[in-house]
């Protein structure tokens, strides 16, 4: 399968992901800050500064779960230095026109804990909020626009989750797929973004630099996670 990372995710995104035929699909890394796995359907690909040779004497033949397990997924973080995350459902869905049907504002110079984090992992950040939520969208993962979504603790139950999801739609530049790596245990999140159209398109694990459990610990308690790690 030819092309890059960027090449790969706009395909899927149109409909189109790598073939199911028990694949694996090695590429560079698109950044020093991005590294990871993605399981499609029967393939996967992963994305590291590492030869295709260390990474196949590693997965034994015809086991297609192997490249997102615990065991190739901690050799491949000690390998590159770096911490393996959780393992999050990737989902997609397209640009919608016209103003969002949530109010929100842009807000400059948030100074937010999930905001914060972000910045790490994100380039080209805008935050927005209103109505008891927060979301912010930025380029992840081989420039791809990437949503977060918060959820204010005494707005819960309401349908801010899905609203803010389909907001963030609106919000991305016209013609351009959104990303959003939910957490499969944030049941509250996957419900409320395939509501709003998101659909799911595979599993990511991403290897973080420099991660520590002070960056953990700046997830605020009580609040709703649209996203996993980064």
């Amino acid at each position: 399968m030819g092309g890059s990372l960027g090449d790969i995710l706009a395909r899927a995104a149109a409909g189109s992901p790598p073939s199911p035929d028990g694949g694996l699909t090695v590429l560079a890394q698109p950044s020093d800050r991005d590294a990871g796995v993605i399981a499609f359907t029967a393939h996967s690909v992963v994305f590291a500064n590492v030869t295709a040779s260390w990474v196949r004497a590693r997965i034994p033949a015809g086991d297609l779960s192997a490249p997102m397990g615990p065991r190739f997924l901690q050799a491949l973080a000690e390998r590159l230095g770096r911490q393996a995350g959780s393992t999050d459902m990737l989902t997609v869905a397209a640009a919608l026109p016209g103003p969002p049907g949530l109010p929100l504002s842009q807000v400059d110079g948030s100074d937010h804990p999930r905001v914060r984090r972000a910045r790490r992992y994100r380039d080209d950040l805008v935050v927005w909020a209103g109505d008891g939520a927060v979301v912010l969208i930025g380029r992840g993962v081989a420039g791809r626009w990437e949503v977060a979504v918060e959820v204010d603790p005494g707005r819960r139950n309401e349908g801010i989750g899905r609203c803010a999801a389909r907001a963030a739609r609106h919000l991305v530049p016209a013609g351009e797929p959104l990303w959003a790596q939910i957490s499969p245990g944030n049941v509250a999140s996957v419900r409320a973004f395939l509501a709003a159209g998101f659909v799911p398109v595979g599993g990511e694990a991403l290897l973080a630099q420099g991660w520590t459990a002070k960056t953990a610990a700046d997830a605020s308690p009580g609040r709703r996670r649209a996203y996993s790690w980064p």
